[in-house]
């Protein structure tokens, strides 16, 4: 089993940062990718962003791409979302996922093995 832990939601106003953290414990075993899903309201669960443990390019949704940026602490066993430049259309419930898996490509609502519980963001005008 694998826990996820999460932080950092909030209001903030458009322009605005906000960073999320996804802290994953238990049996994570070395070759995992944390990433972010969000649903807004009225819409379905969308790939936002992940990181591998095993390397490569994080990969980014071509609608946050330039805004919002993930990395990773490989001690701490913790991914971040640094999202910058926030806008109203990012509001929405973001999700940490974790899938057993070395590729960033294959994660999806699909194969997501965990998810977190949610945090809220929400940008104002």
């Amino acid at each position: 089993q694998v826990q996820l832990a999460e932080s950092g939601g909030g209001s903030v106003q458009a322009g605005g940062s906000l960073r999320l953290s996804c802290a994953a414990s238990g049996r994570t075993f070395s070759t995992y990718v944390i990433g972010w899903f969000r649903q807004g309201p009225g819409k379905e669960r969308e790939f936002v962003a992940a990181i591998s443990w095993s390397g490569g390019t994080p990969r980014v949704a071509d609608s946050v791409k330039g805004r919002f940026t993930v990395s990773r602490d490989n001690a701490k066993r913790t991914a971040y979302l640094q999202m910058d430049n926030l806008k109203p259309e990012d509001t929405a419930v973001y999700y940490c996922a974790f899938n057993h898996d070395r590729r960033t490509e294959t994660l999806s609502t699909k194969s997501v093995n965990y998810w977190g519980s949610g945090t809220l963001v929400t940008v104002s005008s």
